[in-house]
């Protein structure tokens, strides 16, 4: 299927465009994250997780106020998928059983005509919190260095590898700042854990796959159009490649929104993270990795090959 018939996009001469345009999205996501810090789900956290399910729309401020007298520090409360459900966290050190049976009569004794019920909880002890988390980060480092040596590989010039892990990078970053931005505005959760660390390393390999296929054509191109200027013989490629990008990006994102419609509360926050990022890994390898390229080519701090 070929959603453009003989596309003439011009690409590198506006690729300044592209770079102004992540310059803010990346200084946005990194002032947000600066400021604002992470908010880490209980597998980086630790602490005890529990969902209460109320019969009608609960306040979260009564709620946090409360629980903060009961347990004597103040847990973290905030609405999880419906407005009747809400999620609450604490690190009061507690059996999980007698946890429970406080924070439901207590919710009785404050609430006494909304009954409450709790539909799930977790518990994850500090240690292994911290094991996670730093597993975690260990896990995307060593993706991108695994990345950076197998298109250095592949393709025999530093180049590649730097616009394609460059446009990663960029990826990440601005997911993790849209997380931080739009969590407890939108009404489902984006706390960072297992699960949207999963999502990130699934949207470094779509990214991946992405950037290899047009470089693929960028090489097969250069040996083809030997005396045509760099500019114009990427151009090409790109051009060549855009339907097949385009349509590969919509039909992914299509299954994904289905996911994120269908596939529960618990899912919503890892589907978010795909459909961000399927987006972002199809503009950041057209303004990102082949411009890139282009630069290191044309600076010649890379071979032009």
């Amino acid at each position: 299927m070929r959603l453009f018939e003989n596309p003439s996009f011009d690409f590198i001469n506006n690729r300044k465009i592209g770079y102004i345009v992540s310059t803010v999205l990346v200084l946005i996501s990194l002032s947000a994250v600066a400021f604002k810090g992470l908010s880490y789900g209980i597998d980086f956290n630790g602490g005890t997780e529990i969902v209460v399910e109320f019969d009608r729309d609960a306040s979260v401020t009564e709620v946090r106020s409360v629980l903060t007298d009961v347990l004597g520090s103040q847990p973290e409360v905030k609405q999880f998928g419906l407005s009747r459900d809400l999620l609450i966290r604490t690190d009061v050190e507690m059996e999980t059983g007698a946890l429970r049976a406080l924070i439901l009569s207590t919710l009785a004794e404050t609430f006494p005509d909304n009954n409450s019920v709790i539909i799930k909880s977790d518990v994850v002890g500090p240690r292994f919190a911290d094991d996670l988390k730093r597993g975690a980060l260990y896990a995307v480092i060593f993706s991108l260095v695994v990345i950076f040596l197998y298109i250095l590989v592949r393709f025999r010039n530093v180049g590649y590898s730097v616009g394609t892990v460059s446009a990663i990078v960029h990826d990440v970053i601005i997911i993790v700042g849209m997380f931080t931005i739009f969590n407890e505005i939108l009404p489902f959760s984006l706390d960072i854990d297992q699960t949207i660390i999963a999502a990130f390393l699934t949207i470094v390999g779509y990214s991946l796959n992405d950037t290899v296929v047009v470089f693929d054509r960028i090489r097969e191109n250069t040996l083809i159009y030997k005396t045509m200027e760099l500019g114009e013989m990427v151009n090409k490629s790109i051009n060549q490649t855009l339907s097949r990008t385009v349509v590969t990006s919509l039909t992914t994102l299509f299954v994904v929104i289905v996911l994120f419609i269908f596939g529960g509360e618990v899912l919503k926050g890892f589907a978010f993270a795909l459909t961000v990022g399927i987006v972002l890994g199809t503009y950041s390898t057209l303004f990102i990795a082949v411009p890139l390229l282009v630069d290191l080519k044309r600076k010649g701090l890379v071979a032009k090959k």
